[in-house]
């Protein structure tokens, strides 16, 4: 039996394995507009070779370190040579939800709340969720208003908070080893058939705020300086 195709995404197509697991093949199309990358659109605006490969390998790390310090994710095993990631089965909540856990005060944070704040300001390892839904601007939801419109239990959301700032740890801590800081970082979750809560996605260069020395770092930058 062959893989079969279930979904074509903008950076990464998946696929149904015999198994019952689902595969995931990295592309190098990267999300942005006119040429010019750009890890917050969900448009496809250009290629980049080797791309693909570099986001599935910190992926593969950082995946590796998060499953032996105990925490579920949805990781298998990668494929070097086909660009490609085995992954269990998991269901999202509702039509998505991303996850954010903030070190500092910058981006949307910072646009939204800057008469409360300095920019850059420290922040508690600060966690808030959006739904994905761009024509909407990826609204903030809370806690109490998950659980209302049935998406996600007290649990799973409490389950969530408590992994997202492990996992932003782990992640910090290893930027911190290269000399660079981690100033924000999102992520994605899902559940199993028992309701059990598990990282799915990726965790790749696109989806963090990196800087070193005050200055940000761009996504293709920093893979290259993470690898280095």
């Amino acid at each position: 039996m062959e893989n079969k195709l279930v979904y074509t995404g903008k950076t990464k197509n998946v696929y149904e394995m015999p198994n019952g697991h689902y595969l995931l093949k990295f592309k190098d199309d990267c999300t942005g507009a006119d040429g010019v990358f750009d890890p917050g659109m969900n448009t496809v605006g250009l290629t980049i070779e080797g791309v693909g490969d570099v986001n599935l390998r910190m992926t593969d790390y950082f995946f590796k370190i998060i499953n032996e310090a105990g925490i579920r994710t949805h990781f298998v095993k990668a494929n070097f040579e086909d660009t490609t990631m085995e992954v269990l089965p998991a269901k999202v909540f509702g039509h998505g939800l991303e996850v954010i856990c903030r070190h500092k005060a910058v981006g949307s944070f910072f646009r939204r709340y800057g008469e409360y704040c300095e920019l850059g300001q420290d922040l508690p390892a600060y966690v808030e969720m959006t739904f994905k839904n761009d024509e909407k601007g990826d609204p903030l939801v809370t806690k109490d208003c998950l659980e209302i419109l049935g998406i996600m239990t007290p649990k799973q959301y409490d389950d969530i908070k408590e992994m997202t700032q492990k996992i932003t740890k782990i992640v910090a801590d290893e930027m911190e080893k290269r000399g660079m800081v981690l100033y924000d970082i999102k992520f994605e979750y899902g559940y199993d058939a028992d309701g059990e809560v598990m990282l799915i996605d990726e965790i790749a260069s696109g989806n963090m705020r990196v800087y070193k020395n005050g200055e940000y770092i761009d996504p293709m930058t920093l893979s290259k300086l993470f690898f280095a």
